[in-house]
């Protein structure tokens, strides 16, 4: 004959374990879903840094970098907000800003994001 179970011997997840484990998943890939835009941008204004840094003079690279604004779509960071030097016979193209995330209430993320040509 075989033992009957008891609920000692029985695994496996509550529903209300369920609908816990679903809302942090949800709200975890609300956030991810604010944060990917932001990544994509980066990668834009560093695409647009590492053309901008064709340029001889400081008005032509950020010129090139404006253009490359206008192509790609962005606006976290424009030409007079860029760092151009030149170190050696290199010019670099650096730049740094902030994005923040409303996330609910008084709460927010800030992503800080900074690069250079390379």
């Amino acid at each position: 004959m075989r033992a009957m179970r008891t609920k000692k011997n029985q695994r496996g997840i509550s529903f209300i374990g369920l609908l816990f484990v679903a809302v942090v998943l949800a709200c975890i890939g609300v956030v991810v879903a604010q944060v990917i835009p932001t990544v994509i941008e980066y990668q834009a204004i560093t695409k647009a840094a590492n053309k901008a840094k064709e340029g001889t003079t400081v008005p032509e690279v950020r010129a090139i970098f404006d253009r490359a604004q206008s192509i790609d779509d962005f606006h976290s960071v424009s030409g007079k907000d860029l760092d151009v030097r030149k170190e050696g016979d290199k010019v670099v193209v650096a730049f740094a800003y902030e994005r923040e995330i409303h996330l609910v209430g008084p709460a927010f993320l800030t992503l800080k994001y900074q690069g250079q040509s390379q």
